[in-house]
């Protein structure tokens, strides 16, 4: 038997662990995908279960009757995975909802909203409660490049602003302005929290464009017609023009006020959500699902895997 040199095997291991590790970061990417809105759409009204059934048959066949049975349970396994080896952004949002919003915000009083459009950036999860707070989440597996503008979006129509990242990240986060909150997540071996390292500055000075370019049409005219008592005449054609007027006319203190309440009005299933498998709690805020929805969902993900 030849042996190579001690060189070129320990090159040849290395080759070989890269392999593996390219192996397994394609597995995670692959598990990652199953937490899409789009497929649980699917699921519920077309009993499509292909998005699941094609990752237990390129990655565990073998797993299936062996202590995983039913849809849910691989949805639990998948998840667990993921938590332990690719925190991707559905990881920290779900985290998000099972640490924060539910133990800590609270859910009775509080509306929250999975993407928020503002300007031109999208919040990852924004609250409304006595305040408004919007959460841009930076994992481990995203650049902070466009940052910045997001942050000075979000200040524009919130009064708190935070990023949640990994514990990891946290000093290199820290360096941001200052007025900005962090939130940091703490991996531990059979679990993952969420801890506020530093608690965001309130901003009062919000911006009424930002504002009425943010919310819908019924909200902007529900807030003129609260601030004046009636809305004036208009038609479809200069109806953005005269409410934008008005609405820079309020005190900012008032529309502050006035566009929270007017938030909190939004059909919202956070008062439930506490009640979904904790697996599965943003993908319940991400479609808004009602309770009856719910329940359809958990009868399909608790039947036997068939493949």
């Amino acid at each position: 038997m030849i042996k190579l040199p001690l060189q070129k095997q320990s090159a040849s291991r290395e080759k070989m662990k890269n392999k593996n590790k390219n192996i397994e970061l394609n597995r995670m990417r692959s598990y990652s995908s199953i937490f899409s809105s789009t497929y649980f759409l699917k699921l519920l009204r077309n009993d499509d279960y292909s998005f699941i059934n094609s990752k237990i048959a390129m990655y565990d066949q073998l797993k299936v009757g062996n202590g995983i049975s039913t849809y849910y349970d691989y949805i639990r396994f998948v998840y667990k995975e993921l938590s332990k080896q690719y925190r991707n952004e559905y990881v920290y949002k779900n985290t998000f909802i099972n640490e924060l919003l539910i133990n800590s915000y609270g859910v009775k009083d509080t509306i929250a909203i999975n993407e928020f459009r503002v300007g031109g950036s999208i919040a990852d999860i924004v609250l409304f409660n006595g305040t408004s707070k919007a959460f841009e989440i930076k994992t481990e597996l995203d650049s902070n490049k466009r940052l910045n503008g997001q942050l000075s979006d979000y200040r524009k129509i919130f009064k708190e602003s935070y990023i949640v990242t990994h514990e990891a990240l946290i000093d290199k986060y820290l360096k941001e302005d200052d007025s900005v909150g962090i939130i940091a997540l703490n991996n531990y071996p059979r679990s993952l929290k969420m801890t506020e390292i530093r608690p965001a500055k309130i901003n009062l000075d919000i911006d009424p464009e930002s504002i009425i370019r943010s919310i819908r049409t019924n909200e902007y005219k529900s807030i003129i017609n609260q601030y004046y008592g009636e809305l004036p005449k208009m038609n479809s054609f200069n109806m953005f023009d005269i409410c934008s007027a008005l609405i820079k006319q309020i005190p900012l203190e008032d529309l502050n006020i006035l566009f929270i309440e007017q938030l909190k009005k939004r059909k919202s299933n956070t008062i439930n959500i506490k009640s979904f498998f904790k697996e599965l709690r943003q993908i319940g805020l991400a479609l808004n699902i009602d309770d009856r929805t719910y329940q359809i969902l958990v009868e399909k993900l608790n039947k036997p895997i068939q493949i």
